[in-house]
């Protein structure tokens, strides 16, 4: 037996993503026909059913049995691109072998019964580990604290197969035996896509989570409303998509938002919802132009980070009754199926404050107290219907509010933000802009008159280069903080905002960059004997897994040309 250290291109060992915490495999191969059996705490599988609104561990398990078949017999790769062109033969297991090896039944064994919160868990409430063992005479076994812990384990389960090149020939790993000891690094591991400034119909959303779990990601936070539309059907409420969407259409009904929110937790993918205030709010303006200061004001620079600008006005009665009544529709709905609910708070702009009839001052010390006063009303409402409040970091930062110890604190600017939430107490999550904004480097999308074109020329965005796979990959936020601070990072998100996407290219943003986050807040960037994981040999893991997710009807680029992964020396600088 030998343990799981590296890959190169004289012999294709297992290329799993994310790579497991502890993993030893050997050189024997098993096979595994259509019809092999699951049990699952000794007993029978039901058949998974279809549209349910049920959430059950039992239910949950079954489909994901299910999904993982499929997987294993229509997305497992023939893996030519990972050998010496025409050699694969040589590593290959004998298409004519009359005495093949059979995983006849995997068993699966769910330690402890989850709880309702399992299914909208808080970050680190769910213990996500799991063993996973197939031997060399074919006995195949998950065992896990938690059906979320499952789930993961079935994931890794699919990536241990491959194709044979004799089509017929079936679906074989060549690693028995196999011991995979797994748990992740960080509890809340999320993708943040902004779905207001272009819109993505609900397909698009369930496709994203179904690649989100590929890669272990545990949250994805919809970044629902701001400035550009109100893509979200408030029944209590009915003008702001009305008047909010781009069209007609273009907005989530509640039955969206349970269907999404629902088939998040199928893939243990707990949704959160974002509706960004007071800032970011001019959507809301389009069907109630009363609350809103500085309503599409230009020149947009001095009022706005981008356009069209506008925000809650702070010292009205009128807002906050809208707030509540809001919060009073939306939240009940949300608070089933989630245990977060994020109100953002980022870049406020001040000056807006100064056309505003309720403040009518662009002071600091004027509008603190009016934003304190705000915060607390809307994080009182998020309270009362069970929900935890996360806020962007500028309401602590910028803003110096006092936030209740429960709120979570999202950090986009680089490790000194994380250093500086962390020193005073607050939980945090990472994702900044040097390293996990995924629209980075794609160049502004303002339009110039011929007079600014020399000064912006060659249009580089504020974030400027690209972050590639290699950037995400090999971010580490925690490397400068102290063991107490490291302790309340309780994980990140990587973010898509939307100016330059929309679902014509959001597989080609998202992926193969968020699978290298899902793998640095699973892994971690050390092994657990300290140290640091290699690039040259995630990039043919990587690689493995790209041609996988094409296969499952994701259209991602690949990460490097079939060269490197057949000939791996070549393509290392």
């Amino acid at each position: 037996m030998r343990c799981f250290a590296f890959l190169s291109f004289v012999s294709h060992v297992a290329a799993l993503w994310p790579i497991p915490q502890s993993f030893t495999n050997g050189t024997s191969t098993v096979w595994i026909a259509e019809d092999f059996g699951v049990s699952y705490n000794n007993g029978d599988l039901p058949d998974p059913k279809n549209g349910t609104n049920t959430i059950s561990s039992l239910e949950i398990v079954a489909a994901a049995v299910q999904r993982a078949r499929e997987s294993i017999f229509t997305s497992s790769i023939v893996p030519w691109k990972f050998h010496p062109r025409n050699e694969l033969e040589k590593f290959e297991p004998s298409a004519t072998s009359d005495s093949k090896t059979y995983i006849t039944e995997l068993q699966i064994i769910q330690t402890t019964e989850d709880s309702k919160s399992t299914f909208k868990p808080l970050a680190g409430t769910v213990d996500e580990t799991y063993n996973l063992t197939i031997g060399t005479n074919g006995a195949a076994t998950i065992s896990a604290v938690s059906s979320t812990g499952i789930l993961r384990a079935l994931e890794t389960f699919t990536q241990l197969f491959y194709s044979h090149s004799v089509k017929g020939t079936g679906v074989y790993s060549n690693l028995a035996p196999v011991s995979i000891s797994d748990w992740p690094k960080f509890s809340h591991r999320g993708l943040d896509l902004d779905v207001s400034r272009n819109w993505y119909p609900k397909e698009h959303i369930l496709r994203t989570i179904d690649a989100l779990s590929w890669s272990k990601f545990n949250r994805f936070h919809i970044h629902m409303t701001d400035a550009q539309s109100w893509p979200l059907d408030i029944p209590a409420l009915p003008e702001l998509s009305q008047k909010g969407a781009y069209q007609a259409g273009l907005s989530y009904t509640p039955q969206d938002i349970e269907d999404i929110q629902i088939y998040g937790i199928y893939r243990g993918i707990e949704v959160i919802i974002e509706i960004d205030m007071p800032g970011h709010t001019t959507a809301i303006g389009f069907a109630y132009p009363e609350l809103i200061t500085a309503f599409r004001q230009r020149p947009w620079r001095n009022y706005c980070s981008e356009p069209p600008c506008g925000q809650l006005k702070l010292n009205s009665t009128a807002v906050y009754e809208f707030v509540t009544k809001l919060f009073d529709d939306l939240l009940p709905r949300i608070s089933p199926y989630s245990a977060y609910f994020h109100t953002g708070g980022d870049e406020i702009e001040s000056s807006d404050y100064l056309l505003d009839d309720t403040v009518n001052s662009k002071e600091i010390a004027v509008i603190t107290p009016l934003l304190q006063k705000f915060i607390d009303h809307s994080h009182d409402l998020v309270r009362k219907a069970g929900l935890v409040p996360i806020v962007w970091q500028e309401l602590l930062l910028t803003w110096n509010l006092t936030l209740g110890n429960d709120v979570i604190i999202q950090t986009w600017d680089g490790v000194k933000a994380i250093g500086t939430v962390t020193s005073r107490g607050h939980k945090a999550l990472f994702g900044d802009t040097d390293s996990w904004y995924l629209a980075c480097g794609h160049a502004k999308w303002f339009n110039f008159k011929d007079a600014d074109i020399p000064a912006n020329y060659p249009y580089t965005d504020f974030c400027s280069p690209i972050n590639n796979w290699r950037v995400v990959w090999e971010y580490d936020p925690t490397a400068s903080l102290s063991a107490e601070q490291a302790a309340l990072v309780i994980g990140g998100e990587i973010h898509l905002f939307s100016e330059q996407s929309d679902p014509s290219n959001l597989d080609i943003m998202l992926w193969p960059r968020s699978c290298a986050a899902g793998e640095n807040m699973w892994s971690g960037r050390k092994s657990l004997s300290g140290q640091t994981r290699s690039q040259i040999e995630a990039a043919v893991r990587l690689s493995d897994l790209r041609e996988r997710m094409v296969l499952r009807g994701i259209k991602l680029a690949p990460v490097q040309m079939a060269w490197c992964t057949q000939y791996g020396g070549d393509c290392t600088w």
